[in-house]
């Protein structure tokens, strides 16, 4: 049975009334149908085109639609095969050569094979390409190094770099590398992200803005089945209102559990999974223009905070507080020769003192949730109270989530003197070169939101990417992590262990290092 049957038959016929189920009313007789998944999320998806998002909330989507030449070995951060059976790469680390799986077919029927690799890395990298109008591709900087795609044979691509490049295995894996179908984007043009087609174990169905996305079992996949007829994405942004569905029986499974709501799901009726990645939850930081401008009233605002309370208090003990930009889970790179900033608010009045900056006013953008942004409300609420204690005013301004990121990514100039964020990352790479260079800066094409500037960072960051010796690469990251420590471009909060729950009807769910959602092998009865 198809995910459309049981849509015609059950969901909108009948249980449509299990999907509007008053929350806050728990009942025995709410219960999904078997083989089918609801799963509530944390934001309406931006877009269901991996090349042109950003946020892990729709990056969970999407590795059930799509693949990438490679993919991560359950349970870390190692790379593996996927629709590449094998690679070979030269002497300096310049060519890699790819051998495609052969009989593999994209969900509307049409092959794939090197030629649709090709129309995939030219249309998010050659401006010239007839179907590159169909981004944006605010992720491009992943591939940046790529100079040349080239079809060797039907089943062997050649990628040409400018310079070795250490990530590139792995951003192969992550979402802005998965490979999308030529003859939809051609068929789809710009809105393509709305009909998605891709090689993945389950196949789109219907995306019903702020309801639902469906995807459906592909039947002709090429690997070993979905254990699922079907998903149902549910955006529920406020996260009491899902924890209350949850408890009510009218969605399967939840993604960041709010840490206060945790003990609600101890008993046999669910299934708590928690796992350990690379995070990092932090305040960005204007150092362009206003207070913050100032390396002092930086620092400043990292000692005036009380993370450790934030940790205990507000998030309940699933995090550790923060200590730079790069999260501990990358320990091979990790620097753990810097401590956090301690909290310390008569040290803050001094430095906003020395600074002439007292009762310095502050603009402070808030989400109301969004991918890995914890408990943002409470968090923002409780770092307000922390900094006008300091010295600070501090004015807070709410938005949803996508709204909030079209506010802050395209810079906080002119807008905000602080924005709260969160990332999450393949590499230790990703996060600092996308977000801390002066050629991040938003109107250069990059995330640094806040124009933080430091040369020697910049060379560091360009050194560590192209470096192949790991230890090497570890040093240089070391090294840039102390002088963004001192520089406080952010106020460095936290690093989360993220969770889901599932019902007790839900087998085979495990929770993954790179906050992907994997559902293909899961089960429910």
């Amino acid at each position: 049975m198809t995910f459309i049957t049981w849509t015609r038959r059950g969901l909108i016929a009948g249980a449509a009334a299990l999907l509007a189920l008053p929350a806050f009313a728990p009942s025995a007789d709410a219960q999904t149908p078997p083989g089918v998944l609801i799963v509530g999320q944390i934001a309406e998806p931006k877009s269901l085109d991996p090349a042109a998002v950003t946020a892990v909330n729709d990056f969970r989507i999407l590795v059930n639609l799509y693949e990438g030449l490679t993919q991560y070995k359950s349970g870390t951060l190692e790379v593996e095969p996927a629709l590449a059976e094998s690679w070979t790469i030269n002497d300096d680390g310049t060519e890699y050569t790819f051998k495609l799986r052969e009989g593999v077919t994209f969900h509307d029927g049409t092959p794939f094979n090197a030629e649709a690799v090709k129309f995939n890395f030219d249309r998010m990298l050659d401006e010239n390409h007839p179907y590159h109008d169909t981004g944006p591709f605010p992720l491009a900087f992943f591939f940046g190094s790529v100079e040349t795609t080239e079809v060797v044979d039907p089943y062997t691509v050649k990628f040409t770099l400018s310079a070795p490049y250490a990530p590139f295995l792995s951003n192969l894996a992550y979402p802005t590398g998965l490979m999308v179908s030529p003859e939809a984007v051609k068929a789809g043009g710009k809105d393509f992200g709305r009909s998605p087609v891709g090689t993945g174990p389950f196949k789109f169905v219907e995306w019903k803005s702020n309801e639902r996305v469906v995807v459906d079992k592909y039947e002709d996949y090429w690997g070993d089945p979905a254990g699922l007829q079907a998903v149902v994405f549910r955006p529920i942004t406020d996260p009491n209102t899902r924890v209350a569905e949850m408890l009510a029986g009218g969605i399967d499974m939840m993604v960041e559990v709010p840490p206060t709501s945790m003990s609600e799901f101890e008993d046999d009726a669910y299934k708590v999974v928690e796992k350990a990645g690379p995070h990092v939850w932090f305040l960005i930081l204007n150092a362009k223009e206003g207070p913050f401008a100032d390396k002092k009233v930086r620092q400043a605002a990292n000692y005036a905070i009380n993370k450790q309370a934030i940790v205990n208090d507000v998030l309940e003990g699933t995090a550790t507080v923060a200590a730079g930009p790069t999260p501990p889970a990358f320990a091979w790179a990790y620097n753990d020769s810097l401590e956090p900033y301690p909290y310390d608010p008569e040290k803050a009045k001094a430095l906003l003192k020395e600074a002439g900056a007292e009762g310095a006013k502050l603009t402070f953008f808030v989400t109301e949730g969004g991918s890995g942004m914890l408990d943002p409300i409470p968090m923002g609420t409780a770092i307000q109270a922390d900094l006008e204690a300091a010295g600070f005013d501090v004015e807070i301004q709410t938005y949803e989530w996508n709204t909030f990121l079209g506010e802050v990514n395209p810079g906080l100039e002119g807008k905000a003197d602080m924005a709260e964020m969160a990332w999450m990352t393949n590499d230790p790479d990703t996060l600092p070169y996308l977000a801390l260079r002066t050629e991040a800066w938003p109107d250069k094409g990059g995330f640094n939101s806040g124009y933080y500037s430091n040369p020697e960072v910049d060379k560091l960051l360009d050194a560590a990417r192209t470096e192949t010796d790991q230890a090497k690469r570890a040093e240089l990251y070391q090294q840039m992590q102390s002088i963004v420590h001192d520089d406080a471009p952010w106020v460095f909060v936290a690093n989360w262990k993220q969770n889901a729950v599932t019902t007790d009807r839900v087998e085979g769910f495990e929770l993954q290092p790179s906050f992907l959602l994997e559902l293909k092998d899961v089960t429910k009865n």
